[in-house]
């Protein structure tokens, strides 16, 4: 990632952060939209899951231009994964929602440049997650 994507990331964050709670409403509405089946896999408080997202994804944007030190953790979060009975093709539609989810409540901010910069840096993390999974089965 360029520095400047880390900046357009992180810039975009502040501006969802004061609605981290609809938008994580929105993010798992979205997810289950695209497939129901996911839904099962979320057996708690959705509110509680929705602020634990919020705030994985708030470490996350914080510590991007140390990505190197986030890596260790986004590894044990795809091994963990697994037992939640996540399938490497769920990070896709996991992608899909999170964009979606940050274009509804960033509006016009959201341009082709910002989404490319959260693109990238979801791929790479979902890359890094499912790399772990995959070697601790």
């Amino acid at each position: 990632m360029t520095p400047q994507q880390v900046q357009m990331i992180q810039t975009s964050w502040q501006a969802v952060v004061p609605i981290k709670d609809k938008a994580a409403e929105l993010f798992y509405g979205k997810l289950f939209e695209l497939d129901p089946a996911l839904q099962p896999l979320f057996k708690g408080d959705m509110k509680e899951q929705g602020r634990k997202l919020m705030a994985m994804i708030n470490t996350v944007v914080v510590n991007l231009e140390k990505l190197d030190s986030l890596v260790p953790a986004v590894q044990d979060l795809g091994k963990r994964h697994n037992g939640y009975e996540v399938q490497a093709s769920h990070y896709a539609t996991v992608g899909s929602a999170l964009l979606w989810t940050l274009g509804a409540g960033l509006g016009d901010a959201f341009t082709p440049e910002v989404k490319a910069a959260w693109a990238e840096a979801y791929g790479v993390l979902a890359g890094v997650m499912t790399e772990a999974a995959a070697a601790a089965v």
